[in-house]
């Protein structure tokens, strides 16, 4: 074999992002569509993971890749239970808990089953997962709520928060553990967070609803206005949280979670669809100050990055009213399956120690 290949996996609601990497280069990129009427004959989205392995299989045959040259299958981390920062060779014990959730059901608990059952079918490959969205490494002051039965959780967009972390300090000839970091992820979800030293020692609970309002999540609402609708017999349990974390902030006031609405309503100049936006980019900005008093020395750089970053328009927004705290640095997109890439070939190159989960 010439050189090992990466084959990066991203399972999202009705589609699957793959790519493969060789050389360290992307020598491969799909988009797999899944069709919705299949995806729902299945009781649980895990449930899915034999479908689309066999799908991306079909797609990497159809594209005459040689799979017997993937060594590694990096997927995206699910929502397991709270570890540290790393890659974690996928286990009995990670797929018993991708299938039965600890923290709730989401399309990113599909990718460990998918890598593993596609690396079971190549000689020599394993599976892997790095940075799961429950990376966990809270100072211990950060856990603290008003009420001692409640502490805070750290579930946010790790693997792009230390890509981009990464990224930014190679670029400064630096490394990522000597540096003080806000790193905001602007997407379906946001989340903000304190990189104290190479270490995420703060950052919001985004996936149930903590923080900014975003394209789809709540964000941080009264609580005296949830619990009168909690008990106010019009939701269950269910309706609740999907409102926090699927039918919140922009769907909620548009109907519609698509970054792309505000592409239009910039072109167009749509006030009200402006108007929710900049409240979600004034948002953005008191979570980032929010994040700086986590800080002692001073903050090197603030890293905005994931789909809205896109948009000068919004990021503007944001910069005018952050740029006293620190620099700001704008790495717009959501590098997935670069961030999956570059920790398969840490792997290959021996610069990664691979960790248990249990």
């Amino acid at each position: 074999m010439d050189s090992p290949a990466i084959l990066t996996i991203k399972p999202e609601y009705t589609q699957t992002k793959v790519g493969v990497y060789q050389h360290g280069n992307l020598c491969f990129l799909k988009t797999i569509s899944h069709p919705f009427e299949v995806l729902q004959s299945f009781k649980n989205n895990t449930d899915q993971f034999l479908f689309r392995a066999e799908a991306i299989l079909d797609e990497l045959q159809k594209a005459n890749i040689d799979i017997s040259d993937i060594q590694i299958v990096m997927a995206r981390g699910g929502l397991i239970k709270p570890i540290a920062s790393g890659i974690y060779a996928v286990n009995e014990a990670m797929m018993d808990d991708l299938r039965n959730s600890p923290v709730g059901r989401h399309s990113v608990n599909i990718g460990g089953l998918i890598a593993n059952e596609i690396a079971n079918r190549i000689e020599g490959a394993k599976a892997y997962i790095a940075d799961p969205a429950v990376v966990d490494e809270l100072d211990e002051i950060a856990r603290y709520t008003g009420w001692p039965t409640v502490k805070r959780r750290s579930i946010f967009h790790a693997l792009n928060h230390k890509f981009i972390a990464r990224t930014f300090a190679s670029s400064q000839q630096k490394k990522y553990e000597d540096l003080n970091l806000i790193v905001a992820h602007l997407g379906d979800g946001i989340s903000i967070g304190a990189h104290k030293k190479g270490r995420v020692a703060d950052v919001n609970q985004t996936f149930d609803g903590e923080g900014p309002f975003s394209l789809e999540r709540s964000g941080s609402i009264p609580m005296a206005d949830l619990v009168k609708m909690c008990y106010s017999g019009k939701f269950t349990e269910d309706q609740i949280i999907a409102k926090i974390r699927y039918e919140g902030g922009a769907f909620a006031y548009l109907g519609n979670s698509s970054y792309y609405e505000l592409e239009k309503a910039e072109q167009q100049q749509n006030e009200m669809v402006l108007k929710i936006f900049e409240a979600m980019a004034y948002q953005v900005s008191k979570y980032i100050g929010y994040m700086s008093p986590v800080f002692i020395e001073p903050i090197d750089a603030i890293l905005i990055t994931g789909t809205i970053a896109n948009s000068k328009w919004f990021v503007n927004k944001v910069v005018e009213r952050v740029k006293r705290i620190a620099p700001v640095h704008i790495y717009p997109g959501e590098d997935v399956l670069d961030a999956l890439a570059m920790n398969g070939a840490m792997i290959i190159n021996g610069e990664a120690e691979i960790k248990n989960y249990s």
